[in-house]
């Protein structure tokens, strides 16, 4: 019997390992991981990528509170 060559095992286990990203209680929000950055997605969009959690948290703090922030929304 063939076993095959699995590189990625984790991927395969019950609990992920790692940080699985944010959600806002609304939903509006989200930072999903995306390789070793995360996706800031709003309503269902991309709206901008961050280098890490906290970068993609207070990227999305700062958007609620209708700051100033970088986003392909303005280019659009």
């Amino acid at each position: 019997m063939n076993v095959p060559n699995i590189t990625n095992s984790g991927l395969l286990k019950d609990v992920p390992s790692g940080l699985e990203g944010y959600v806002t209680k609304d939903r509006m929000w989200a930072a999903v991981p995306y390789g070793k950055k995360f996706v800031i997605i709003h309503n269902g969009q991309q709206v901008h990528m961050v280098n890490n959690y906290k970068a993609a948290k207070l990227y999305i703090t700062k958007a609620i509170r209708g700051k100033s922030v970088s986003s392909l929304e303005t280019f659009l």
